[in-house]
């Protein structure tokens, strides 16, 4: 159980992690920054949406085999390192910002690089706590991706792991109901100390598209 358990805490921190920075990055790039096929890729990248994962499980499933990542860390956290709706919602918030900001920093000789990290970065943060909790409880409840991508006991993340006490003519539901409610733990403590974010956040968010 506590394998389990830092495997989806590890798994889960790396791909919020990665999400809140990147995402804000394309979020950023596709508001602010002029460049030629902007909206076709911005509209490329939302029909991705679309896609049920049960269509790619399998070409992931080969993929990962071919490239030896699968049953470690690196192949559970790479497939997941963006998400295109974090992008959309990060789009969204750059886009309600005044552009007076970023005017403001060029006249006084800032760079993109900078005006993106030490201008904008910081008015996000509940657009980025927003991205980092629906990022973190969707990996962290996830049963099929990583019940797909990893073989072994030792690397099976909660949800996977939590299947293995439900068998063909006996169900654990001691042990089934314990390990749900530690499960439960981190997703509460995270949203109940970062609700007044997540609400500011969507809110935000939708005042201009």
């Amino acid at each position: 159980m506590f394998t389990m358990f830092k495997n989806t805490l590890l798994f889960s921190a790396s791909v919020t992690v990665s999400n809140c920075l990147l995402c804000a990055m394309g979020g950023y790039a596709f508001a602010r920054i002029e460049f030629r096929g902007r909206k076709l890729l911005f509209v490329l990248i939302l029909m991705t949406m679309m896609i049920p994962f049960q269509i790619i499980m399998i070409p992931l499933y080969i993929l990962e085999h071919m490239i030896g990542i699968l049953d470690t860390f690196w192949g559970l956290i790479l497939p997941r390192l963006t998400w295109p709706f974090a992008i959309y919602l990060m789009r969204s918030f750059f886009i309600s910002l005044p552009k007076n900001l970023e005017e403001a920093g060029r006249i006084d000789g800032a760079s993109e690089y900078r005006i993106f990290w030490q201008i904008m970065l910081p008015l996000c943060k509940a657009a980025m706590i927003t991205v980092g909790i629906m990022t973190f409880t969707n990996n962290w409840n996830d049963l099929v991706y990583p019940l797909l991508l990893t073989n072994s006991v030792t690397m099976r993340t909660l949800s996977a792991g939590l299947a293995m006490f439900v068998g063909q003519r006996i169900i654990e539901y001691g042990a089934t109901l314990a390990a749900s409610m530690i499960s439960l733990i981190p997703l509460l403590a995270a949203f109940l100390f970062m609700q007044k974010y997540f609400v500011k956040g969507i809110a935000l968010s939708g005042m201009k598209i």
